[in-house]
């Protein structure tokens, strides 16, 4: 079983002040696992939140009809770390069924990279 990768620390900058209905915001970012709060007295919020959860963020947000959220889109996808060949291959492991569409979407990979990852597990070579 792959475990839980450790949480990345994203500042968000004025974060109250970028987004419109920021309470909703807030839910939706908590409902994934992600914690968010106050980066001290300041404006900026701190988020963390492991890649998992920020790809569930980045969907939710795209999938909502608020404009003033998606910088934070953005910026949580210029933030993702790429996708090892190992962590591919644990994915795929963990879901023999998965696609190449579905690993692309999930890790940002490149196709060639999904399909190399899962002729490996079919194959093993």
């Amino acid at each position: 079983m792959m475990s839980t990768p450790d949480p990345d620390k994203i500042i968000l900058n004025a974060f109250v002040r970028r987004t419109a209905n920021t309470d909703t915001l807030k839910t939706l970012i908590k409902a994934t696992g992600a914690k968010l709060g106050r980066k001290g007295r300041s404006r900026h919020w701190l988020l963390l939140a492991n890649p998992e959860q920020q790809r569930q963020i980045i969907d939710q947000l795209y999938q909502a009809d608020e404009s003033s959220w998606l910088w934070l889109a953005k910026q949580l996808g210029d933030n993702r770390p790429a996708t090892t060949f190992s962590q591919l291959l644990d994915i795929v492991r963990s879901n023999p069924a998965i696609t190449v569409s579905q690993l692309v979407g999930q890790t940002d990979c490149t196709i060639g990279e999904a399909r190399a990852a899962l002729d490996e597990v079919e194959w093993g070579g």
